[in-house]
């Protein structure tokens, strides 16, 4: 029979301290250590802080968007109010013609003249706000003023300039609100054959 204490025959320690084998008192190695977890509690407070500034910012953005707006429109109405203010007495004068017009015995003068007044009336409106009329007549075509509509022979007005106004145009100081109708000169058939000739022959 063998002996228990046959040489080759390793002891086995009975106290529970072999290698590889944990008593469950060391904490994981990847366990954040305290300065980790100060470090990480610092960054969400300020991601918190940032986060509420964002708010705020947005907030303030949108009520600055709100009293822009309020004050845009505030500004329409007031423009809007003013000028229908000044044409409020035009108005007035246009019924009162309106009723003269009506009366027995009304002559055509009395009519031209409350048109007369009331064309004033309207115009000098319109020069308060700084609109003015655009004079094309027989100035060079200008196609930043002028809409050319047709054109027409003249051997009294250059080639190339209006000879006739259709419609006034309108401009509101530097913009322009309605470019004027207008007919553009043309030299007569004879006059542009015989220039074509001397060309020809030149």
């Amino acid at each position: 029979m063998s002996s228990d204490n046959s040489p080759g025959t390793a002891a086995t320690p009975m106290d529970g301290t072999a290698t590889g084998v944990s008593n469950g008192s060391q904490a994981p190695a990847d366990a954040p250590t305290p300065a980790q977890i100060e470090e990480w509690r610092a960054a969400a407070s300020k991601l918190a802080e940032a986060n509420e500034r964002h708010l705020r910012l947005y907030a303030d953005f949108e009520n600055f968007k709100k009293r822009s707006q309020r004050e845009r429109d505030e500004t329409r109405r007031a423009a809007i109010e003013s000028v229908l203010g000044r044409l409020l007495p035009v108005v007035d004068t246009f019924e009162m013609a309106m009723a003269a017009a009506q009366m027995p015995g009304t002559s055509v003068e009395t009519l031209r003249a409350g048109v007369q007044m009331i064309q004033g009336q309207l115009r000098g409106v319109l020069g308060e706000f700084g609109v003015e009329e655009i004079d094309a007549t027989g100035k060079p075509f200008d196609p930043a003023l002028h809409e050319a509509v047709s054109q027409q022979e003249s051997s009294d007005v250059p080639e190339g300039h209006v000879v006739q106004q259709m419609r006034r145009g309108y401009r509101c100081r530097d913009r322009l609100l309605r470019a004027a109708s207008v007919v553009v000169a043309r030299p007569p058939a004879s006059q542009a054959g015989a220039a074509a000739a001397e060309a020809s022959n030149a």
